[in-house]
């Protein structure tokens, strides 16, 4: 009697627990579903941002004015219409807000002010300020009728060595303080807009003080770009 009440415990357990695995399998199936159908919604919803931001950006002119608004003031600049991989790049990332909040992550009193890392935003990340951006490069356009003159605005990038077709950083920029430390640039880095006003603010950021590293020792922060009214 022992024997037969052991063996239908035994069979009363295994049923249990075939009924739970099937059950956790349903559970996981369920959610793999829900989780598929969220990414696809995602995924949609990317699409149509993209093509809304892709419209905005072609309805603009073909050398569009941007603000660049800091805590330190504001520089209007012009982007131009030769560098057109560089314009509208620089177009979808302002007015999606990705510059929001970043800051100049490098300043060289003498030289050329940096910023457009969207790791500057976090304090903790300060070790790899510098190497950030949106995830791609963008190919160069570099034109010989664009020069480093005082207030351009180009592009960074990665050097010639691991970056032998010269391909801009996807998001960060610099301006020209001081064209002449800035000539030997000429050729090698893509200039795709420049100041045509805020002057002086290029001046007043570029003569803060800075650390080893040539970072503001107080934040210098690009507060927003938006297309200039």
């Amino acid at each position: 009697m022992k024997r037969y009440l052991h063996i239908a415990l035994a069979c009363l357990a295994a049923a249990l627990l075939i009924a739970g695995c099937e059950n956790r399998k349903k559970a996981e199936a369920e959610a793999a579903a829900a989780q598929a159908e969220a990414d696809s919604i995602a995924a949609v919803k990317a699409t149509e941002d993209s093509l809304k931001m892709e419209k905005k950006v072609s309805e603009l002119s073909q050398e569009p004015v941007f603000d660049i608004i800091t805590n330190l003031g504001t520089m209007v600049v012009k982007l131009y219409s030769g560098t057109p991989k560089h314009r509208d790049n620089f177009a979808k990332l302002a007015m999606s807000g990705f510059y929001n909040g970043v800051l100049f992550h490098r300043v060289i009193n003498g030289f050329m002010i940096q910023a457009g890392d969207p790791l500057s935003k976090d304090e903790a990340q300060k070790a790899a300020w510098g190497t950030g951006g949106p995830g791609y490069t963008v190919p160069a356009e570099i034109k010989p009728e664009y020069n480093h003159k005082k207030g351009a605005l180009a592009a960074a990038r990665r050097g010639d060595a691991a970056n032998p077709y010269r391909e801009s950083s996807g998001s960060q920029f610099y301006i020209v303080q001081n064209e002449r430390s800035c000539a030997q640039l000429d050729g090698a880095y893509t200039v795709f807009g420049e100041v045509i006003d805020g002057i002086p603010v290029i001046d007043k950021i570029a003569a803060v003080q800075t650390d080893g590293r040539d970072r503001p020792l107080s934040p210098v922060k690009i507060i927003t770009v938006k297309v200039h009214e």
